[in-house]
């Protein structure tokens, strides 16, 4: 374990510590230089996106409390780039005094998809039934889902699952059968399945004082659990709004949360209801950097370092956002990184963010462009996005799309 700097000096302490170095503390890392905010990141590696726009760089794995003994040797507050954390190995350093942003106490909950499904029980919000992987009993040798359950399910790790990891669907006995077989069950849960026509997804902050401020909601698309696209603001009537932010609002005011927190719902026959909870920045609002007069990284950065919060607005009648994907390696021989880089450099009405990330990876997240629209109207406007959208996908497709 050791402590670096960006230039290879020891340098003054930074005031904000990020326990994490992937492309979200990157981002974080670049609102902090806007506001002259030093930064020192906790990562495995120098070459990790955020240690190269970082102050500092404490080396050691984002998930070892001794790491972010170290980090909080030089901070004023540490943040988290992701729930990946060990809750009860940070309660040492807490309790001596080191300010985590949020507090242990509001991450706790979450960071577990069977406490947060608890958690969102207790609070009496919408969502699908579900039970621990663990409770579903034999009958005559038999597995036998409880009363009332059907096919399929959504299985679901109750820790680090992201990206479609960690997630299984569940078509009938046979698949429950070989999960069981195959993962500790007490380590993962059932859900049941939700009929949904649009998945959203909602960014909100809570500061000191607890003042809440909301991001626009948006509206998320999937390619093989992966985000693909985002266009804010989502097209929805005001009482879907009021609905996500008056849970939103409820959830942090419980939980006593200060910083940065994503909901993602799912809206369909049954109305809107919460599928998960991310207690970090997220990708669904990375079209917050160019389209509002705040980002969500830099309501991050303002909480834990204690600046005024400013609000954050839209200045565009709305914004697409799409994930730049690493291809396969047959995808990659026509269309060369180089060749699809260069392409989207020369367009300037697309604002590309790269993560410099070591390897192109079928599906990991490279990148991404933000584009901020023009039209006043729903319909118009998402007709804009998606002409916009076909022409980042001819430069850039998904992965493991069949090349002819």
């Amino acid at each position: 374990m050791s402590i670096v700097s960006s230039d290879d000096r020891q340098t003054a302490s930074p005031q904000i510590g990020v326990v994490g170095g992937g492309q979200l503390a990157q981002m974080l890392a670049l609102a902090a230089k806007q506001r002259n905010v030093d930064i020192m990141v906790q990562s495995a590696s120098p070459h990790d996106p955020a240690a190269t726009q970082a102050t500092s760089h404490v080396l050691s794995e984002p998930i070892e409390p001794a790491g972010t003994r170290e980090l909080s040797r030089g901070c004023i507050g540490i943040t988290f780039e992701n729930e990946w954390i060990d809750i009860d190995g940070l309660r040492p350093l807490e309790a001596e005094g080191v300010k985590f942003l949020p507090p242990l106490s509001a991450i706790s909950p979450l960071v577990d998809k069977i406490s947060q499904r608890q958690l969102i029980n207790e609070l009496g919000f919408p969502g699908p039934k579900w039970i621990p992987l663990n409770s579903i009993t034999k009958v005559k040798n038999k597995l036998k889902l409880p009363q009332g359950w059907s096919f399929p399910l959504m299985a679901k790790a109750r820790r680090g699952g992201y990206d479609g990891k960690g997630t299984k669907v569940i078509k009938d006995l046979r698949c429950l059968e070989e999960l069981i077989i195959t993962v500790d069950s007490s380590q993962w849960l059932l859900e049941s399945w939700v009929s949904y026509e649009r998945e959203l997804a909602l960014v909100v902050s809570r500061d000191k004082d607890g003042q809440i401020r909301s991001l626009p909601l948006a509206e998320t698309h999937q390619s093989s659990q992966v985000c693909n696209w985002v266009i804010a603001p989502a097209e929805v009537n005001h009482t879907v709004e009021i609905t996500a932010y008056n849970i939103a609002a409820s959830l942090l005011t419980k939980i006593q949360y200060q910083g940065v927190i994503a909901i993602e719902f799912f809206l369909g026959p049954e109305g809107l209801q919460v599928n998960e909870i991310a207690p970090r920045t997220h990708n669904s609002a990375h079209f917050s950097i160019e389209a509002c007069t705040s980002s969500q990284f830099d309501q991050q950065l303002c909480i834990a370092a204690g600046l005024p919060v400013p609000s954050p607005i839209l200045i565009a009648p709305g914004a697409l956002m799409v994930n730049l994907l690493g291809l396969t390696s047959k995808q990659s021989r026509v269309f060369s990184l180089e060749s699809r880089l260069d392409a989207l450099n020369k367009s300037s009405d697309l604002n590309l963010h790269w993560y410099g990330k070591d390897k192109e990876i079928p599906g990991r997240k490279l990148g991404h462009i933000t584009v901020l629209l023009k039209e006043s109207s729903f319909s118009e406007r998402r007709k804009e996005a998606m002409a916009v959208l076909k022409r980042i996908r001819d430069i850039w497709p998904l992965s493991g799309v069949k090349i002819h």
